[in-house]
């Protein structure tokens, strides 16, 4: 039994107050009623009284009744963050709240809806209190065109909403599969060009091979020489990061040094073996052990060598990005996971960068600063990538592909913060009011639903029980999330 119906329950048994028709005129909501209408009030409706602050309803409580105010003062009140946050305090004769869609009857209306704030009286107040079914029913008959108009409104509204939204999710998915096709085709574009590069350089290991075991190589510097080619792949893990100019003078050196003990082709072998981190020195002991009469074939030998191991770099490089994109694509989706889990938001963060990395582009660059103390929290995994995805990408159009994105983890008491922040123009203070309002868009006609914060604001606040503010000015503005560290996952669903 619910507090309203308890409170029913005890009016009538200790004998029920109703109020006066003439009274009831003198409130606007009522004035325009004929006395028929009024009589009906007040054989159905009571008169409730609260003390001076007490609870008229409370916010997640079942929605069974409708008060209008008689009396006194009160204040409507909401939850956020676990602070409740004042929305209204009046005096005002003949304001009204609790369940404030009982005109939709009860086939729209779902009988788990709950007051969606709370009442308290801040003075001792007087309260018209009437069942919102029964109040449903009657004046669905005494205005059935008004209520057919309000029954278009609320679920037009409602309908628009849906499909909007579900076309917005549609159109980021797009978008984020074209630049995830983007992205894997480019590292599987380099693995397939080496592959064909690494089968030549194959053949011609093959060949050089062939050309030194037709010489006058002594069996016994063989093996030799197969050290020396191990020792020039360990070289190749070893070679030092050179400048341009460091490059191009040991290239000059390692070329004059081939020239002169007569090698064909010694600058365009030069490059590769300075590549491998070889040098004069190293060259010179490889002449030793080689002779003179074998030394370009071992030469050319070494350089297939040296030439095939960085191609094999180069493929595991590319398989290597190509398995992260997946990977990201995985966490991003939150594919095989649960809905509601413990999660480190420093993946999901990571996973939606890599994710709309295309569209963040080159002329943007990106900070990172992460506090990687905080624990892991309890959430709705994939709808936070859609929070990050929607703030990240009004922040990379705002920049028009030039600035500084930032990310920025850290605690903030009870809660974990994630801060998205861009070097934008800003947002105007007008503008700013509105940006959570659904279908509230400054982006030109067909480029914005106006629905991605609405979105991201729901699924932040309502079903993880957190706050989304944002600072802006020009040059700095900021979304900052924050998020519970504990708590279970709230009934209430953030979208529609």
């Amino acid at each position: 039994m619910t507090a309203d119906e308890a409170r029913l329950t005890i009016d009538e048994s200790a004998g029920e107050e109703h109020p006066d028709s003439d009274e009831l005129r003198t409130l606007f909501l009522f004035e325009a009623l004929d006395e028929d209408q009024l009589d009906w009030l007040v054989e159905h409706g009571r008169v409730e009284h609260r003390t001076a602050g007490a609870d008229v309803f409370t916010e997640g409580e079942p929605g069974t009744c409708f008060f209008v105010l008689m009396q006194g003062t009160i204040t409507l009140s909401r939850m956020v963050r676990g602070d409740e946050v004042e929305i209204v305090r009046t005096d005002q004769r003949g304001v009204y709240s609790g369940a404030l869609r009982a005109y939709l009857g009860d086939e729209q209306v779902e009988d788990g809806q709950a007051y969606a704030t709370t009442m308290r009286a801040i003075t001792d107040s007087r309260f018209y209190v009437i069942p919102a079914r029964t109040f449903s029913t009657q004046i669905r008959e005494w205005f059935p065109l008004a209520m057919h108009l309000l029954d278009g409104i609320y679920l037009g509204m409602r309908n628009t909403q849906e499909r909007v939204g579900q076309r917005e999710r549609l159109l980021a998915l797009g978008a984020l599969s074209a630049g995830l096709t983007h992205e894997l085709n480019n590292p599987a574009a380099a693995a397939v060009r080496a592959t064909a590069s690494l089968r030549e350089r194959i053949a011609g290991m093959r060949h050089k091979l062939a050309a030194l075991a037709s010489g006058h190589l002594d069996p016994a510097q063989l093996p030799e020489l197969v050290k020396l080619q191990e020792a020039a792949v360990e070289r190749l893990a070893k070679a030092p990061k050179r400048t341009a100019m460091e490059t191009s003078d040991a290239e000059d050196e390692v070329a004059d040094w081939l020239e002169d003990n007569r090698i064909r082709n010694g600058w365009d072998l030069a490059p590769v073996l300075v590549g491998g981190g070889i040098d004069v020195p190293w060259l010179s002991t490889v002449a030793g052990a080689v002779g003179e009469a074998n030394l370009e074939p071992a030469m050319k030998w070494l350089g297939y060598t040296v030439e095939t191991e960085m191609l094999m770099g180069e493929i595991e490089d590319a398989v290597a990005r190509i398995s992260t994109l997946v990977s990201s694509a995985k966490q991003y989706s939150q594919m095989d996971r649960a809905p509601y889990r413990v999660v480190d938001v420093h993946e999901l963060l990571d996973s939606t960068l890599v994710m709309l990395g295309r569209k963040i582009g080159d002329g943007i660059k990106l900070v990172k600063d992460y506090d990687h103390s905080l624990p892991a929290i309890p959430a709705y995994a994939a709808e936070l990538n859609q929070v990050w995805t929607n703030i990240i990408d009004n922040a990379v159009s705002a920049m028009e592909g030039r600035g500084v994105l930032t990310v920025r983890t850290v605690r903030d008491g009870d809660m974990v913060c994630v801060e998205i922040g861009d070097t934008g123009p800003g947002i105007p203070e007008n503008i700013r009011r509105r940006i959570f309002e659904p279908f509230f868009t400054t982006k030109p006609v067909g480029e914005g639903t106006g629905l991605g914060l609405d979105i991201s604001y729901r699924i932040v606040v309502n079903k993880h029980r957190g706050d989304i503010r944002v600072i802006s000015e020009p040059g700095d503005t900021r979304f900052r999330v924050l998020l519970p560290v504990e708590g279970d996952p709230p009934t209430i669903e953030a979208t529609t």
